[in-house]
């Protein structure tokens, strides 16, 4: 990826919040969003300290990733000029806090599809169902993903309400009643920017250009749910009712300094010919950390400050953002512009980074101690699940994605 002059560490904004060396939002990053500011109508923003400033004429950030990642950076490089605290600042009165804002879906997501890129996910999953044999043999070679629905998407900050389904255990007959295992996952978002026809495909070199930006995702599980009902299609009702993303699009120009070499061991294949080029090998990763954050309602009446429960990076993930988006339309399917992708959980080779609570409890097992002395297996009401992300080194400023929040309710 190439570095320019917006991505300077040395670069200070005259919004002084965005000069902190703690925000999400310096002027290296400059998220898009979808905001309403009083009885105003939504306009487009981008995300500077703990303030928005308004961005572009376009009515919703599906018109904008219509035009391109050219546009796109092109855009992001005038903001850039424009916060920068040599530029002369007479347009102050573009700037809203965040906190007075509303923050909107980016627009109309006409389709949602969740992988299953995480080898160490995978391999943790399927060893507690199929010790002998946790890692089914296509999943070295073709991206495992399944199609989500899209009107259950809900923004950071939405209620989730506990879903209900079948549940069977032992040789017992199923019952119909409340989930008792809900759980989180942790997973990176991507939207497509121009889309593709239908018979077209995206070849594996172009297939970042087709990305907008990424986002955080929650893709709320209920487990037990799932157990009973993936035989042998896979996920329904334990996944669609609740998926939940942040509001933040971080664009792939703000991340470019923190690429890595996708993960590639001595003992995995390559990848088919159309999953593999020389780019994608040497920088199709993105060194993002991802944490999960746990807040009871035990531990809010109490005034206890959420506790983080795991923190996994996004450069072990075994298919990579540009193989996911070429394999989806590699058999002909047609995306369009505002589509939502997912990473599928995130999670790494240490315990402390399982990114669900499937893993981090070993299918309920094993119990995480909580610093009020209460204990999860899986998620009760009134539990919030925050996620956050950042990226950063040295010689490169902090990149963050904001937070991606979820309270459970009965």
């Amino acid at each position: 990826m190439n570095l320019d002059e917006t991505h300077d560490p040395g670069l200070e904004s005259w919004v002084e919040s965005a000069n902190s060396p703690e925000t999400d939002f310096p002027i290296q990053n400059l998220p898009f969003c979808l905001y309403r500011h009083g009885g105003a109508a939504p306009r487009i923003g981008v995300g500077i300290g703990n303030q928005i400033f308004d961005a572009a004429k376009y009515s919703t950030l599906t018109e904008l990733m219509a035009l391109g990642r050219d546009v796109l950076s092109q855009l992001r490089l005038r903001l850039s000029q424009a916060l920068r605290s040599s530029h002369p600042h007479p347009s102050r009165h573009l700037l809203h806090p965040i906190a007075e804002c509303t923050l909107l879906p980016p627009g109309e997501i006409g389709d949602y599809t969740d992988f299953y890129a995480s080898i160490y996910h995978a391999t943790n999953v399927g060893s507690m169902f199929r010790p002998d044999n946790p890692l089914f043999p296509n999943y070295k070679y073709v991206p495992i993903g399944y199609h989500g629905r899209t009107s259950s998407i809900v923004m950071s900050g939405a209620a989730i309400h506990r879903p209900s389904g079948q549940l069977q255990e032992g040789s017992a007959a199923p019952v119909f009643a409340p989930s008792r295992q809900l759980d989180y996952e942790c997973e990176l978002g991507f939207f497509v920017g121009p889309g593709v026809a239908s018979g077209r495909g995206i070849p594996i070199a172009e297939a970042e250009d087709h990305i907008s930006g990424v986002c955080l995702l929650n893709d709320w599980s209920a487990r037990d749910i799932q157990r009973w009902e993936s035989q042998p299609l896979g996920p329904f009702l334990s996944k669609n009712f609740a998926t939940t993303i942040s509001p933040w699009i971080v664009t792939l120009d703000a991340l470019a300094p923190f690429r890595v070499p996708r993960l590639q061991r001595a003992e995995d294949p390559q990848p088919l010919p159309y999953l593999d080029d020389d780019r994608n090998r040497t920088e199709g990763g993105i060194a993002l950390q991802l944490e999960v954050w746990l807040s009871t309602a035990k531990m809010r009446a109490d005034k206890i400050d959420p506790v983080r429960l795991s923190r996994s990076g996004f450069q072990h993930m075994y298919w990579t953002l540009a193989q996911l988006l070429t394999h989806h339309a590699s058999n002909g399917c047609n995306l369009r512009t505002g589509d939502l992708l997912a990473s599928g959980t995130v999670s790494g080779p240490e315990k402390e980074a399982r990114g669900c609570l499937l893993e981090l409890t070993w299918r309920g097992t094993e119990p995480v101690s909580l610093p009020n002395g209460e204990t999860r297996t899986f998620l009760e009401n009134g539990d919030e699940v925050i996620l956050r992300g950042h990226a950063g080194h040295e010689g490169a400023r902090r990149i963050g994605l904001g937070e991606c929040r979820g309270t459970i309710v009965g």
